[in-house]
Parts: structure tokens; sequence; C-alpha cells
């Protein structure tokens, strides 16, 4: 059979215009798409931007659903149902993007991150936990351990968060000492619990090892070793604290009052006191001093004209409250009124406030109930702030 030249020449043309057919309705099609994606997107970012975030929802979806291949809709989509605290839909939008195998790393790395997110908003510390876990090596390690901290600290899982702390200490431009020595402590107190008092001593020094200027760990180490029955060792633990710590005189000046009443140091620590209360006077190195005044001497009323004394340097309710405590009064029969009402008033000014969030406290705290940040409550009461 001959090979028919014709059919060729005559075949070449219909191809080409079949093709040039064919690119015209893909390019038609592709115009098409291109103008109904940006279309629901801008759509949803401009009702984001008017705070309409059920709109904005809808429709991201369906600009999703017109182009499922598209991973930034996917992460603008979970973060919405994050921040609207629809995490049962933010966990299934990230969990869908890892399950695809097209994603490159980068994103598979971000969309990992969005879900450790995820499980933290919910409450889900242990998948949280997993998820971040799986975020060392990556871009997002850092954020991860940040994350991971917070986690072990509501959890109360102090040896996991020091491990951590230690990383972050060696990884970090910034200093994690004073907080990895606060999870110390917390394994120390722990230790105490179950008395096992030699692992307690020893995480007590590390902890002043990894942050000597640390108030937390000194006293902590003077209240164990008073528990074992050494009141001289934590007398003496307190007295050097007071000279490499001296943020934290308020704090022990009670307590090392106390302490040298039972181990028989009351006038040396009495002259120690008087000479830090001149160069620094406060409300509890003052309350101290009285106490170990009147222990020193018979004479009640020389003890308490110390809050006098308080009361030439600083105005202070709470020094005039003491005072006013053993003075007679004119009306004697009116004094338990009088003091009864200075008490009440004077009760909110010997509280402790939180830098951070003002919540207030009875007592000192290192971590504030209110807000978790460590070392916001200054050592001074309220009415000294």
């Amino acid at each position: 059979m001959d090979f028919d030249l014709s059919w060729v020449l005559l075949g070449l043309p219909l191809a080409f215009v079949l093709g040039w057919l064919a690119s015209r309705f893909d390019l038609r099609q592709f115009r098409l798409e291109n103008r109904s994606h940006p279309k629901a997107y801008f759509k949803g970012l401009n009702f984001l931007l008017n705070e309409q975030q059920d709109l904005a929802i809808d429709a991201f979806i369906e600009a999703v659903q017109n182009d499922p291949d598209t991973s930034e809709l996917h992460f603008a989509l979970g973060n919405l149902f994050r921040r609207r605290g629809e995490y049962d839909r933010a966990v299934r939008v990230h969990e869908h993007l890892l399950s695809r195998a097209d994603l490159s790393q980068a994103d598979r790395d971000r969309a990992q991150h969005a879900l450790a997110l995820d499980f933290l908003k919910a409450g889900l510390l242990d998948r949280a936990e997993a998820a971040l876990l799986k975020l060392e090596g990556t871009p997002f390690e850092a954020q991860a351990r940040l994350s991971l901290l917070a986690n072990y600290e509501r959890s109360r899982d102090w040896a996991q968060a020091a491990q951590v702390a230690h990383k972050l200490n060696l990884a970090q431009p910034g200093s994690f000492s004073p907080r990895l020595a606060h999870y110390l402590c917390e394994q120390a107190a722990q230790c105490v619990a179950q008395k096992q008092w030699q692992e307690a001593e020893a995480l007590l020094a590390q902890a002043i090892d990894q942050a000597p200027e640390a108030v937390r760990p000194r006293m902590a180490l003077a209240q164990l070793q008073d528990q074992m029955g050494h009141t001289s060792q934590a007398w003496q633990t307190l007295v050097s604290a007071l000279t490499l710590c001296p943020s934290g005189t308020a704090l022990m000046a009670q307590p090392l009052a106390s302490l040298a009443l039972r181990c028989d140091q009351a006038q040396k620590t009495y002259e120690l006191l008087q000479n830090l209360y001149t160069s620094h006077p406060c409300l509890d190195v003052l309350e101290a001093v009285v106490t170990l005044s009147k222990a020193l001497s018979d004479d009640a009323t020389s003890a308490r004209q110390w809050y006098a004394r308080h009361l030439e340097k600083t105005p202070s309710l709470v020094a005039a409250s003491q005072w006013i405590a053993g003075e007679k009064l004119e009306h004697e029969q009116f004094h338990p009124q009088v003091q009864r009402a200075l008490e009440h008033a004077v009760t909110p000014l010997l509280r402790f406030r939180c830098a951070a969030c003002g919540f207030e406290a009875t007592q000192h705290f290192w971590q504030c109930p209110g807000c978790q940040t460590w070392d916001s409550y200054p050592p001074e009461r309220v009415e000294e702030l």
C-alpha cells in the first residue's frame, strides 16, 4: 500500500487548529478560575478586617473548596477556627494539611506548629506535648520549647520543665537560669514532702549554682536545714544570703530573727538587722528588729519606740497602728474600737502585689497565681510600693 503524503499535509493544519482551540479553552478556564478564587479570598479578607469572622470563615471555606491545593487558605482557615475557639475544626484543617504528600517541608513544619497550638488552646496537654516534640530541629524549635515550658508548668512537671529550660539556656540569647532555679526548688519541695532530705539538699545546691543571686534557693535551703535540726547552719545560710542577695532582705528578715532566737544568736542578729534597717528601712525588717528587741530587753516600751522611729522616716499607717496598740489613750475605753478600725484599714496595706497583673495576696509568691509570671512579686508590702 502506497503512503499518501497529501493526508499528512492536510492533517498538519487541522492538528494546529485543534491545538490552538484547546489552548484557548484551557486559558479561558484558567482565567475564570483565577477570577473566582481571588474574589472569594479577598471577600474573606474583607470580612476578616471588618471583624465579621463568621462570614470570613464561610468565604475561606468557599475558596478552599474551589482550590483544595492552596495551603495558605488552609492556614488562614485553621487560625480563624482557633481564634473562635472551634479547636476541633482547627485540628481537622491542620491534620488534613499534614496528610498531604505534596506539602513542602516548610509548610509541613508550619502545619505541625499550628496543630500543636490547637491542642494547647484546647487544653489537650498530652497531645500538645507530642506535637511540640516533633518540632525539634525545625525553624519552630525555639517557639516549641517555650510552649513546652508553659505546658510542663501547667502540669507541674518540674523535672521536664528543668530539662527544657536547660536547653533554652544553651540555645537562646536570654538567660533562663532564674527560671531553672525555680524548677529545681519546686522539685526540692516535692522531695521535702516525701522526707527525701539529701535529694532536696542536692537540688537546692544546683539551684544556687544556676542562680547565685536568687533569694529563693537560699531561703529554701535554710528552711530545709532547720527542718533537719541544723538550726545554727540554717541561721548562717540566711546571714550569708543577706550579703549575697540583698534584694531579698525584707523576705529573709523575720525568718532570720526566728532562727536567731532558737540558736542563741539574737544579739548578733539584732545588730545586723539594725544596720540593714538604717540603710534600707522597710516594714518586715522593722518587725524583725522589734521582735529581737523585745527578746533582748524586758522594756516593751523601748522595743515599741522603733515604730516611732519608722514614722519619723516615712509616713506609715502600719507602723502607726502598731505604735498605738501599746499606748494609753486619753479615752482608753474607746481604744479597742479604734484599734480594730486601724487593723481593718491596715490589712490591705500588708499585702503583696504582682507587678505584672496587680494580683494581691497576703503572702509572697514566687510565681503569681493570677498571671503565672515568675518573680513578679516585689518583696515590699503594698504600703511601701
